[in-house]
């Protein structure tokens, strides 16, 4: 994957009184944009410097290496994944179906976008397969998260086997994932909710 080359740097002073951001912000939010768009392997530490504004000592003293940084952000990716999860259900309170069916109208819309370039989860655990990196723990977590609320979910609604229906929908899920950067917005993702409805269907009492 090719780099993109970084932008003149502004000084530390300069950047932090026109973005109003602490030095571990700016550093994040720079990261993350480049790490989903370019890949996590794919951008350098001077990247991230000279596309964040900050200076080199300041990186390291917010974040001890760059796979700190790299766990970071997965926990920041995490976080808004989860409380955009709890929006979704709060607006159907004791409706479990309709919690289900929102939930998974969600991904489709999220995996839809023109600007989706995978789950970052899952394109973190491609990326790092050394069981001890801190980023593939992070993204670990992440799935085994989910696998647990979509069981929780199915179990809400009487599935005859909660834990069966919640592991067919966690592979749905995970197949729109993987394959939406391929076959784009007018591909076959459009099909998820009908094809988490199909399951759902099948995997419950009339």
């Amino acid at each position: 994957m090719q780099k993109r080359t970084a932008s003149p740097a502004k000084s530390e002073r300069e950047t932090a009184a026109s973005a109003g951001k602490s030095a571990r912000d700016r550093i994040l939010d720079t990261a993350a944009a480049l790490f989903y768009r370019d890949g996590i392997r794919a951008v350098g530490i001077d990247t991230i410097i000279a596309e964040s504004g900050v200076a080199k000592m300041s990186l390291y003293r917010n974040f001890a290496s760059k796979d700190a940084l790299v766990a970071a952000y997965l926990e920041q990716r995490n976080a808004a994944y989860w409380q955009r999860w709890d929006r979704i259900v709060a607006a159907h309170p004791g409706e479990m179906l309709a919690q289900l069916r929102a939930v998974v109208a969600g991904i489709e819309q999220t995996v839809s976008r023109p600007s989706y370039r995978g789950c970052p989860f899952s394109n973190a655990v491609t990326e790092f397969p050394e069981p001890d990196h801190p980023g593939r723990a992070v993204a670990l977590a992440n799935k085994a998260e989910l696998r647990a609320r979509l069981r929780e979910l199915a179990a809400a609604i009487g599935a005859r086997d909660p834990a069966l229906l919640g592991d067919q929908l966690l592979l749905l899920i995970e197949g729109a994932y993987a394959a939406a950067p391929a076959v784009g917005s007018d591909g076959a993702v459009r099909g998820l909710t009908e094809a988490a409805d199909a399951l759902v269907a099948a995997g419950t009492p009339p």
